[in-house]
């Protein structure tokens, strides 16, 4: 009896290693800011359940994980720029971790978590949202997104908006090189470049999507574009290959139906899982009707899409006396992020990362700027001949027609909003408003409005 005991002891002490084993361990925790949150994730070795509570009078953040072990230090983080003080760790219980997140401003906190996807295991996403006045920044957040300076127009006169996307950013790395060049610094690098040189030419402006190295889910990126009135949208890459011998920069447009060629399946494909990697809360996403959403899509894309093929086509031939190009027509397929019924939108890749060569000249400053150069003329190319209403390039080509012509009036199509259109023309909603003497914000498509002067 008294061996059969000291054997069954023996057995539960050689299984509690392995218990301790079974829970899920934080291996590492990182943190991500934005303009207007601050992300934390924490990298788990398993699935967890976990609850999360806000507390006051000390402002914070409690997040309770059942059957957790804390396997890394919280002290490494960097916290500058961002509305936590500390990060700590407690056991209120012998089966839950405690993580207390100490904040000097209140914040609004949504989580959520995430199964493995490449080159993540699970993970657990807490964003903490600023709840600031619209009047004040946060403290060293990134800067905003029109950081460089823009030649000034005569009044009544608008400048046309270039939305630059640099794709990936933050928790989503993008395309790796093979030296370990990440795609979200190389794009981040044009896209600057190129905003900077379209400042440089009267008459444009060009707005970024994201200004550092911070997430933003592929389907707020219009929604960024459009609320900066935006009458293009580029989106910048430096993408993988199937084959690491591939090579060339190529230029792509929205396709309703398949995709143009396998290559350009295979990106649209790695693109589009862009979020599963960096990580979305779905929850957060779903203020829009998917019926009205389609109908929207619907009755504007065509037109839209013949834009976008056109301004894409420009790009793709300045490109083509710059550097190597993978295919000399523009490509077509389902890209998310391309999926916009009020502006011409277009991806350019500008290489492949995954390319040695092309790899080592992407994250050169000399070929960043060429290729920011070429991307720019043809998109100056394209507005020379297709000046949007209202704008300085349109007043110049009309002969410099009074601000109180037809050069001012807007035909609404679909998607639009007044709210938008106002910013499109630097002009107030109420302004807007009360010179079409409307009683409300409500708008048909294919009404025309009178823009007032500034």
């Amino acid at each position: 009896m008294k061996a059969w005991t000291r054997t069954l002891g023996l057995i539960a002490l050689l299984l509690l290693p392995l218990t301790a084993l079974a829970e899920a361990q934080i291996q590492s925790v990182r943190l991500w800011r934005a303009p207007d949150n601050t992300r934390l994730v924490l990298d788990l070795s398993a699935a967890v359940k976990y609850e999360v509570l806000t507390l006051d009078k000390p402002l914070r953040v409690v997040i309770d994980m059942k059957d957790a072990q804390l396997a890394t230090q919280l002290d490494g983080l960097s916290l500058g720029g961002t509305p936590i003080r500390a990060l700590r760790s407690g056991r209120p219980s012998s089966d839950i971790l405690r993580l207390v997140i100490d904040l000097s401003a209140e914040v609004k906190p949504s989580s959520f978590s995430l199964p493995p996807n490449a080159p993540y295991g699970h993970r657990l996403v807490i964003d903490l949202f600023d709840q600031l006045p619209q009047t004040q920044v946060a403290p060293n957040a990134p800067p905003p997104t029109n950081s460089s300076p823009t030649v000034s127009l005569p009044s009544g006169q608008r400048d046309i908006v270039i939305a630059i996307d640099a794709g990936h950013g933050g928790e989503d790395p993008g395309a790796l090189g093979a030296k370990g060049q990440h795609e979200k610094h190389v794009t981040l690098a044009i896209a600057r470049e190129l905003q900077r040189q379209i400042n440089q030419r009267k008459g444009f402006r060009g707005e970024l999507t994201r200004s550092g190295d911070y997430f933003i889910p592929l389907v707020k990126r219009p929604l960024i574009a459009r609320q900066k009135g935006a009458d293009l949208f580029v989106s910048i890459h430096a993408d993988a290959a199937e084959r690491k011998s591939a090579f060339g920069a190529s230029v792509y447009a929205l396709s309703k139906g398949g995709a143009s060629s396998e290559t350009a399946r295979w990106l649209a494909k790695n693109e589009n899982r862009s979020d599963l990697i960096g990580g979305v809360d779905r929850l957060s996403l779903n203020d829009k009707d998917p019926m009205l959403a389609g109908v929207l899509l619907d009755l504007s894309m065509n037109a839209k899409l013949a834009s976008s093929l056109n301004v894409g086509d420009k790009v793709l031939s300045s490109m083509g006396k710059v550097t190597a190009l993978h295919k000399r027509s523009v490509e077509t397929a389902g890209f998310i992020v391309l999926k916009s019924p009020d502006m011409p939108s277009i991806l350019v890749e500008t290489g492949f990362i995954s390319n040695q060569n092309e790899a080592q000249k992407l994250n050169t400053a000399q070929h960043q700027r060429t290729l920011a150069s070429a991307i720019a003329k043809g998109i100056f190319e394209f507005f020379q001949k297709n000046p949007p209403p209202g704008s300085w390039l349109a007043f110049t080509r009309d002969g410099g027609q009074s601000v109180a012509t037809a050069a001012r009036e807007h035909r609404v199509q679909a998607g639009e909003s007044l709210s938008q259109i106002a910013r499109r023309y630097q002009v107030s909603t109420a302004a807007l408003r009360q010179h079409n003497a409307l009683k409300s914000d409500l708008i048909k498509v294919g009404q025309i409005l009178k823009i007032p002067a500034l």
